[in-house]
């Protein structure tokens, strides 16, 4: 249950930080870096937010589910794709290092990869 706990902490907080980065992008970037680079951020604060929120749903679901192994390294699939996804975003941003644009496509697949662990995953949920 602990653990249960912590991750869900750790993907609220993940959610903060997205809504925050986003906000620094549309607020505090904009007059310092070129558009399409705030077109790159928009995407690392979009796909942040939304794997934050879909990382709370699993691991909320999974709390209350039989949890299985496949299910336990989804979570941990989408958590890294997340940060590696995102996070070379962001830095690809805030530093302008163009290498960094090959390591985004890593945290796609992670995502992808973690989402169809969890498909193929068998979570039974309690029957009512």
């Amino acid at each position: 249950m602990q653990k249960n706990s912590q991750s869900i902490r750790a993907a609220c907080l993940n959610i903060a930080l997205a809504i925050a980065l986003g906000a620094l992008g549309a607020h505090e970037l904009k007059d310092k870096v070129p558009v399409a680079s705030i077109a790159t951020w928009t995407t690392a604060s979009h796909y942040h937010l939304v794997m934050g929120v879909g990382l709370l749903i699993i691991i909320s679901i999974a709390r209350f589910a039989q949890k299985t192994k496949i299910a336990t390294l989804a979570i941990k699939l989408v958590a890294l794709g997340m940060l590696v996804f995102s996070g070379s975003l962001y830095l690809l941003v805030l530093t302008n290092l163009k290498w960094l644009g090959a390591i985004t496509p890593i945290g796609g697949v992670l995502l992808i990869t973690g989402w169809t662990c969890l498909a193929l995953s068998k979570l039974e949920l309690p029957q009512q």
